[in-house]
């Protein structure tokens, strides 16, 4: 019996780049999807530039899908602790094209392109939507996910 591909997830919040780089390694990961609507940070090495930098130096690959990130107003009401807010306006953002089309692509590289991960800034994926991109592919393509944490400040 085959066993089940993995997608793992990550957040970066209260976390150094390298302790983030050290747990996707460590995880066997060979792709990490930035699904943030914008892949900037002030946070040093998570800026879309500097963290596909750090990725690259360990032989992990990157690619950014925008259209998967959170709306500005469900940004908000994340922030703000309000999941089921963040829930109505993610799922109702999952409609659009361009996020139909990234959930397909991600998809097909989660089933041929080794071990993926997906990061967002929330430390904790209950509290971020990337738990929701997670689920949906968990139940497309019957992967396993597996939420990563790396050691905070």
């Amino acid at each position: 019996m085959a066993r089940a591909k993995k997608l793992f997830t990550i957040g970066y919040e209260q976390t150094p780049a390298k302790a983030v780089l050290d747990e996707l390694q460590r995880a066997g990961v060979k792709l990490l999807v930035d699904v943030r609507a914008v892949a900037s940070s002030r946070r040093p090495g998570f800026s879309k530039s500097q963290l596909a930098a750090g990725l690259d130096e360990r032989g992990i690959s990157y690619i950014h899908l925008r259209g998967l990130g959170t709306p500005k107003d469900g940004r908000l009401a994340a922030r703000s602790g309000d999941m089921k807010a963040l829930s109505k306006i993610y799922h109702a953002h999952l409609k659009t094209p361009q996020a139909r089309g990234e959930m397909d692509e991600l998809a097909a590289l989660v089933m041929k392109a080794g071990p993926v991960c997906i990061l967002c800034y929330e430390r904790d994926h209950n509290a971020c939507h990337r738990k929701f991109i997670a689920e949906i592919i968990e139940d497309r393509e019957a992967v396993k996910i597996e939420d990563l944490v790396a050691p905070q400040i």
